[in-house]
């Protein structure tokens, strides 16, 4: 009887032996699965430019790539371009991406995106750090974009408004705004418009300089001084590339420099109503995320910045001579 039931319990003890090992192999199977088994990827990344803008919305997008496992090196391959402020490079930059049959494009910037769009009808396609991307004919509408595109706007509909408005509380002697932009950048004629209506609202006018190219930002700097009370740097990529070009005249003649990111406060603007950059791509990199796992661009809308701050330059404002009020200082982010 002993021996019987000795038999039965080994013969139990190597039925679970064997289940235990079976799900064991099938449970390292499924971790093994879940943790990496995602399909490898090919993105394409074109940009207008490198400021620190743009590349903090790039850097946020693969950053969300990444914590959502992909993984460049392992099962993402990026290809970078970057158009160096040529817009013309930007439909070569498009059609190698296209070419070489990445599953994915990033376009960041309005001439970038267009480009893209124009190379294909069939990749998906994400933009990001673009101004008005219903008037660039991007997209039909932010709430349904159609066709193979979506994306981030740069817009958030009261950051100009409240930038132009800020000029007024910190100088409220202030009646002429230097504004210099590319008038060749869609985005940037879109911001200038803006400016100007409010400006207009706040009982100041505009004094515009257009520029081509990154090498004319300076001169045209120039131009304003004892023309223009204080600067006024619109989100224009040609301009802000050499935003320090413009600071080193502004700052030398004690003329405030707002602007229109907080990247640019950070690199010596005095103010800005903004948001981050990298923010704005991670957002951006999540749906490519949805894209890459089966969603279709058609069917995710258009994303806007989600938070807003004053931002002011606090070793600027020393050089300028502006004493920051304690309400002033407790109303804004201060970086120096």
């Amino acid at each position: 009887m002993k021996k019987w039931l000795l038999g039965v319990m080994l013969g139990l003890l190597l039925v679970l032996a064997a289940c235990s090992s079976d799900g064991n192999e099938s449970g390292g199977g499924a971790e093994g699965e879940g943790t990496s088994k995602k399909k490898a990827v090919k993105v394409g990344i074109t940009q207008l430019v490198e400021h620190p803008s743009l590349d903090g919305a790039r850097e946020g997008f693969i950053e969300a790539l990444k914590d959502a496992g992909y993984e460049e090196g392992k099962n993402l391959t990026l290809d970078y371009q970057n158009a160096q402020a040529d817009v013309n490079n930007n439909m070569t930059i498009a059609q190698k991406l296209v070419n070489d049959g990445n599953d994915l494009i990033l376009a960041i910037s309005t001439p970038s995106a267009q480009a893209a769009l124009q190379a294909t009808k069939d990749i998906p396609v994400l933009f990001t750090a673009i101004t008005d991307p219903v008037s660039a004919k991007l997209v039909k509408s932010m709430e349904e974009p159609g066709g193979n595109v979506t994306g981030t706007s740069d817009t958030h509909p009261e950051a100009i408004k409240n930038t132009i408005a800020s000029i007024k509380e910190f100088f409220p002697d202030a009646k002429k705004v230097g504004i210099i932009y590319n008038s060749g950048e869609p985005n940037s004629v879109v911001n200038v418009d803006k400016a100007k209506k409010a400006l207009k609202k706040n009982g100041m006018e505009a004094v515009e300089v257009t520029v081509s190219a990154s090498s004319e930002v300076k001169q045209a700097a120039e131009t304003l001084v004892g023309r223009a009370d204080v600067l006024y740097i619109p989100k224009d990529n040609t301009v802000v590339s050499a935003l320090e070009s413009v600071l080193t005249v502004a700052n030398a003649k004690k003329i405030p420099a707002f602007v229109g990111e907080s990247d640019s406060v950070k690199r010596g603007g005095f103010a800005s109503y903004g948001f981050e950059y990298h923010d704005l791509g991670y957002s951006t990199g999540k749906m490519a995320v949805d894209i890459l796992e089966g969603k279709k661009p058609s069917d995710i809308p258009v994303g806007v910045p989600e938070n807003l701050e004053l931002v002011v330059n606090k070793k600027t404002a020393d050089l300028l001579g502006v004493k920051l009020t304690e309400e002033q200082q407790k109303k804004a982010k201060i970086v120096e």
